[in-house]
């Protein structure tokens, strides 16, 4: 671990707070382990004045950056990503260390940044306007795209650092600084990511304040963040608690958001399911980061003809998920969070079956010397039915609901649906499948086509991210990612995302020494 650390530029005790320059005054904050329970490092927090002088650097830094040619910036990015590239192994093994994920999704995920550098220096050279044909002879009408200002970002511990260069580089082509502020949960891996960036920027000659961090409580240094006139946008990723009051202090002063909230995550899985895909692609989506990824496989809407036969494929298959210490070969699942994430997953299996449901497999707390640091817990999987309060709302945690539909004799297992068939119920699927508050990500496992295109349809799912024979999570970063409902409708990372992180601006010229109006409007001589 040390070596880590100092690979990665981290002392014992860390300044939390960078403007160009690194300060943190306030309350030491521990940086503790979920694996085994121990300390790793601290940072000290920002206070209020500090606070102001990082806002005040990242301003600053903006008014240069903005006019920086936007390929120039790219090229930034571009040496951004180079210098994670060189990094990933470290800055993923202290993901691991810190949020609990296993290694390879700890160095998936710096991957991830890598890859949204790429595709932001990419990006640099297409920020793309219209020209349109203006009613008024003799003159010219386009739109061009301008930065916004300060973006702030405040990112959630499931993804420590992957959430912020969705943001960051995006933001950074499209001409605008960053403000970060991460989870208190994993502050160290904000720390670090903000050295390589800092350096980065020194070294092609840049404002470091660009990506500007502070690291402070949030009923303080938090509640100053989405109350600044000075910031027009925030983006912020985490719970849809978290989300409400962001998006009502940001909305009362008329600025942007991009929200990006909780999942009730289902999969459709009919009788025209390759039974054999969908296992996989069910057990990494909600045993993967221990069901701690807002994507994380939630409920299970299973045909009964064939709920049975998926049902003992998916115990079968729980029984052989290796957990662990995440930094060991061949660990599948790792810790929560903390001691707290455990106890929410307990009690809601104690609500689950108080409502009737009943758990299959699984949900028990792992003790002993192999499972230190009392963050350890078996996946749960659990019959119940949709309508469950407990059902309706996201506990981060690997509890997955089976939720049955149609009639176990509708349909012969491995027969191909027909139009007449009526779809074995699909629509009673869908139903059950946009029948919950948020609306991030849904699949369906089907060979028939109807099936599949019905779910894609405008009458299928509601979520913002549509999957069919893969699974919920996973995301690739050249869509865009977001959800709808209280998933918080904001859009993140590829195709057209850029333009939330800039204002559009509608530009005409008269090129000649008339001054005709529009709408063919006379307004005397």
């Amino acid at each position: 671990m040390q070596a880590i650390l100092k690979n990665l530029g981290l002392d014992t005790v860390n300044p939390g707070a960078f403007n160009g320059e690194w300060m943190g005054s306030d309350a030491k904050l521990d940086s503790i382990s979920p694996i085994d329970g121990k300390l790793i490092g601290s940072v000290t927090q920002a206070t209020p004045s500090e606070y102001e002088k990082v806002v005040a650097a990242a301003q600053k830094a903006f008014e240069s950056w903005r006019v920086l040619p936007a390929p120039k910036r790219g090229e930034v990015v571009r040496r951004l990503g180079n210098a994670l590239r060189e990094a990933k192994q470290d800055l993923g093994a202290l993901v691991t260390l810190e949020m609990g994920k296993s290694r390879a999704e700890g160095e998936g995920e710096v991957q991830e940044m890598i890859d949204i550098c790429d595709f932001a220096c990419g990006l640099s050279r297409q920020l793309y306007g219209l020209t349109m044909h203006s009613e008024r002879p003799g003159h010219r009408m386009y739109e061009q795209w301008h930065p916004l200002g300060i973006v702030g970002v405040i990112s959630a511990f499931n993804f420590p650092v992957a959430v912020w260069a969705w943001n960051s580089a995006l933001a950074a082509v499209c001409g605008n600084a960053t403000l970060w502020k991460p989870s208190s949960k994993t502050p160290l891996t904000a720390v670090a990511t903000t050295k390589i960036a800092q350096r980065v920027c020194k070294e092609c000659g840049v404002d470091p304040a660009v990506f500007s961090l502070v690291i402070g409580k949030g009923s303080t240094i938090g509640e100053m963040l989405i109350s600044d006139k000075r910031i027009p946008q925030i983006s912020a990723t985490g719970s849809c608690r978290m989300g409400y009051p962001v998006g009502e202090v940001v909305g009362k002063r008329l600025a942007r958001t991009i929200l990006e909230l909780g999942g009730n995550n289902a999969i459709i899985v009919t009788p025209n399911a390759n039974l054999d895909l969908a296992v996989r692609a069910i057990v990494f989506g909600s045993v993967g980061t221990a069901g701690q990824r807002c994507t994380s496989t939630r409920r299970i809407i299973v045909h009964e003809s064939v709920r049975k036969e998926l049902t003992d494929r998916l115990v079968k298959a729980y029984k052989q998920v290796k957990i662990g210490n995440p930094l060991s070969e061949g660990t599948l699942m790792g810790p929560l969070i903390d001691a707290g994430a455990v106890e929410d997953m307990m009690k809601a299996i104690v609500q689950l079956r108080a409502e009737g449901g009943e758990i299959l497999y699984g949900g028990d707390k792992l003790t002993g010397a192999d499972f230190p640091g009392g963050c350890f817990v078996t996946p749960a999987i659990a019959n119940a039915k949709n309508q469950y309060k407990i059902v309706q709302e996201e506990t981060f945690a690997p509890i997955l609901y089976l939720i049955g539909y149609g009639k176990a004799d509708a349909a012969t297992p491995g027969m191909k649906a027909t139009a007449s068939a009526n779809l074995w119920d699909v629509d009673e699927a869908i139903r059950l499948h946009n029948d919950v508050p948020q609306g991030l990500s849904g699949a369906i496992f089907t060979e028939n086509l109807l099936e599949a295109e019905k779910f894609l349809s405008a009458a299928g799912s509601d979520c913002g991210i549509a999957n069919v024979n893969i699974g919920t999570s996973g995301a690739e970063i050249g869509g865009a990612f977001g959800g709808e409902k209280e998933t918080g409708g904001g859009r993140e990372s590829g195709s057209d995302s850029w333009k939330a992180y800039m204002r559009r601006q509608t530009n005409t010229i008269n090129y000649t020494r008339e001054l005709p109006l529009a709408q063919g409007i006379k307004f005397g001589d």
